[in-house]
């Protein structure tokens, strides 16, 4: 034990050197290796006399210098034993530099002052019995940056999720849109297969045009259904509306049935104003059924509209088709003008859908203010023009309802029932409409209607003239210029 036993110089030396482990050359750490194998030895030659000594040695303990305690006992390990000679001996270091200027007081190396970094405290970190010497500088004493852990992948786990969310709501969609598919379909099989009072109604002629912003289509309303035989048809709706632009807003013009126009082939010669608006469809019905095309040409030839589609419903397909989709009725406002002068609170309209056999009309009575109105008593409501507005305040009307329709449609609840009332009133309606575009289209008026419809009518309240047709007949003239612009600002032509 003496010959392993550490020397008091070489006990001081192996606690400079372990106090200053970070500075230490090549050199030196092979002079501290030697240190530390013959310590190790004494310490073991130490282990093995103690449980035959009387008097226990002491248990050697002491703290690190960055703070950390260890234990002697704890810290070095037999598994240096074999490697001893793997170590130079403590002769190589006889030619050691000791020159009077390197040495300190006691005899040591100077070594240089530098100072250390104010760091963190580190963590404690759990020794382990089979390290070395090599093991301990390796991983206290070098000073140079740690290279960063790489950073583990993101967990993927909540675009996972995400992604099986989007495809069950694609699935949805999709099984939706089948549904509504299929409802259509099934709506127009009940009129074609006759399980309806009606018969599926005849398509026009339509020599359609497309528009520079979105589709423009025009809707009118007849008197008559054109399976029934229209050469006496009439309408007092003529509307263009506009889907599919680019503000993503349904556009709604309403043009004055009493509006005096030129109407090709009809008029005294090419630049007379001196036939009403609607007698463009009343003289195109006639011409084997021309009436939606002639009235397209005359918007055209007025108001240099283009025109893609047309859709004509008649009176009883209306009614019909409200009570089929709304079978608790629309909620509107219900509002009219004065009449002879008078505020009113309610007023009797013609029931024409309740002709009697003998020809007469029966008058129904319709209150102001917020109420539902079936299929029959919307229709009269929209066909009123005897208050003192006359035909503008109809036409505000009607504008009100096809408003009041796009707004409650909307209506989740009605996605199957109304794709089925809309196959039913396709089916009963006279128009150049493909399926396609119905249902490609038809979805986003209904979307588009959340934004708001944007009405316009032609021409404005008071802003006309009244004039006279060749005929005799009373009209209103307009500036046509003006309300070409105005429509073009809208963006309808």
């Amino acid at each position: 034990m003496a010959e392993n036993k550490l020397s008091r110089h070489e006990e001081l030396r192996y606690e400079y050197l372990l106090g200053n482990l970070e500075y230490l050359n090549p050199q030196q750490k092979e002079e501290f290796g030697y240190l530390y194998q013959k310590k190790q030895m004494s310490m073991q030659e130490m282990s093995s006399g103690y449980s035959s000594s009387v008097n226990k040695e002491p248990h050697y303990e002491r703290y690190d210098d960055y703070g950390d305690y260890y234990d002697y006992y704890d810290y070095y390990d037999d598994d240096y034993d074999d490697d001893y000679d793997a170590y130079v001996t403590y002769d190589e270091y006889d030619d050691y530099d000791t020159s009077d200027n390197q040495l300190t007081s006691q005899g040591l190396p100077k070594y240089p002052q530098t100072k250390k970094s104010h760091r963190s405290k580190r963590k404690k970190k759990e020794k382990n019995p089979a390290s070395s010497y090599l093991d301990y500088y390796e991983g206290i004493a070098h000073d140079e940056p740690k290279a960063p852990k790489a950073k583990k992948p993101k967990k993927k786990h909540h675009k996972k999720r995400f992604k099986h969310f989007l495809q069950f709501c694609s699935l949805l969609v999709i099984l939706i849109m089948a549904g509504m598919v299929y409802m259509f379909y099934r709506g127009v099989d009940e009129v074609s297969s006759g399980e309806t009072n009606y018969s599926a109604a005849v398509v026009e002629p339509f020599n359609g045009q497309d528009s520079h912003d979105g589709t423009n289509i025009l809707i009118l309303g007849s008197d008559k259904r054109i399976s029934q035989g229209s050469s006496d048809a009439r309408t007092d709706t003529i509307m263009v509306m506009n889907i599919g632009n680019k503000e993503g807003k349904v556009k709604l013009v309403s043009f004055m049935r009493d509006t005096l126009v030129n109407i090709n082939g009809v008029s005294y010669n090419d630049y007379a104003n001196d036939q009403k608006l609607n007698v463009a469809f009343n003289i195109g019905e006639q011409d084997d059924r021309q009436g939606a095309e002639l009235m397209r040409k005359t918007l055209k030839n007025n108001f240099d509209i283009d025109i893609k589609y047309y859709v004509m419903v008649d009176f009883e397909t209306f009614a019909e088709a409200i009570d089929t989709l709304f079978p608790k009725g629309v909620e509107i406002d219900a509002k009219f003008g004065t009449v002879d002068g008078q505020e009113v609170s309610s007023v009797e309209v013609p029931d024409d859908l309740n002709m009697q056999a003998d020809g007469t009309v029966p008058n129904q009575t319709i209150e102001v203010g917020n109420q539902r109105m079936d299929g029959r008593t919307l229709l009269n409501y929209a066909r009123f023009r005897k208050d003192d507005d006359g035909d503008y305040g109809r036409t505000q009307r009607q504008q009100q309802v096809i408003s009041a329709i796009v707004n409650q449609i909307k209506d989740p609840s009605k996605l199957f029932t109304g794709s089925a009332a809309i196959g039913k009133i396709y089916a009963l309606t006279s128009t150049n409409v493909s399926y396609s575009f119905l249902l490609k289209e038809g979805l986003g008026v209904i979307t588009s209607g959340q934004k708001g419809i944007e009405q316009k009518t032609v021409p404005a309240e008071g802003d006309w003239t009244d004039d006279y047709d060749m005929y005799g007949g009373l009209g209103i003239a307009i500036d046509f210029n003006k309300y070409q612009e105005e429509l073009k600002e809208l963006g309808l032509r």
